[in-house]
């Protein structure tokens, strides 16, 4: 499996998109997006706590808390991916299910999209996200342990974030760590990136947090996620950084995520010794 990267180059406009196609590549994507936008609106309207939340002013900057029995369980906050330019929080409620599961409160923020704003700009919306939830969460029965995830921009998300004084520790899914190679593919068309994008918001470029972060992928996905991952745990393994590469046999960009609503999943599990670790 070659990393597109090395041959970079190499490669025509057309190779360059497909490299970060994850719609694409996976035949049935559409299915599986539908089925967990429905399992979410199901979720939401079986488990309303506290919705819509505002953090700022707009549709998107809110909060969708869903707080456990315990105001001092521990808290998983999920940042929902779509390549910074599609998809909102409300579809990705059904994720809460396993570690809910456990007794946790579950905390998922939204964000304005691009291009009506910059990566680099929703970086910032998410670390005012977590000033609300610092401040605010546990008037909303959320006062435990905060462990950040996040799937695909997501992941990203959660990785730009894993430094935040509220966040002990964190997992990124099928992320992608590195921006520059975006900029030569269609997606530039949303994300319009600048220099100032990629060096202060590609988390390979920037120091490495001593938080414990693990990074997950499907073995399944394209060979560009699955290098952006082993890339970016080897970056932070080489100042020592404590977190786990955990590939996901059989997952692809899609499946991967399913594992969130299964209690005994790996998934569920890794999240679960994140806490344990932090608490020591």
């Amino acid at each position: 499996m070659q990393n597109p990267d090395t041959i970079w180059s190499t490669l025509g406009a057309a190779a360059r998109s497909a490299a970060y196609d994850n719609t694409n590549a996976v035949a049935n994507s559409a299915a599986l997006n539908q089925e967990r936008i429905e399992a979410s609106a199901a979720y939401r309207a079986a488990h309303g706590g506290a919705l819509d939340l505002a953090y700022q002013p707009g549709e998107r900057t809110a909060w969708d808390l869903y707080p456990a029995a315990d105001p001092a369980a521990p808290c998983l906050v999920f940042i929902h991916g779509g390549y910074w330019w599609k998809n909102r929080r409300q579809d990705f409620a059904c994720l809460a299910a396993g570690i809910a599961a456990h007794g946790w409160s579950v905390a998922v923020p939204g964000y304005d999209l691009a291009p009506a704003v910059s990566v680099s700009a929703i970086v910032a919306q998410i670390r005012a996200s977590l000033d609300w939830l610092q401040a605010q969460g546990a008037a909303h029965g959320i006062a435990g342990r905060v462990i950040v995830s996040g799937w695909s921009a997501g992941g990203h998300l959660a990785a730009m974030a894993l430094d935040h004084p509220l966040i002990a520790a964190g997992m990124g899914i099928s992320g992608v760590y590195e921006l520059g190679p975006l900029r030569d593919t269609n997606l530039n068309q949303y994300l319009r990136l600048s220099d100032d994008d990629l060096t202060q918001a590609s988390p390979l470029r920037l120091p490495v947090v001593d938080k414990e972060f693990a990074i997950a992928y499907g073995a399944a996905e394209l060979p560009a996620l699955i290098h952006s991952s082993r890339d970016f745990h080897a970056h932070r393994a080489a100042s020592q950084a404590p977190g786990v590469l955990l590939p996901v046999a059989h997952a692809d960009h899609f499946t991967i995520i399913a594992q969130l609503r299964e209690p005994d999943s790996r998934l569920i599990r890794c999240i679960l010794d994140l806490e344990r670790f932090a608490a020591r």
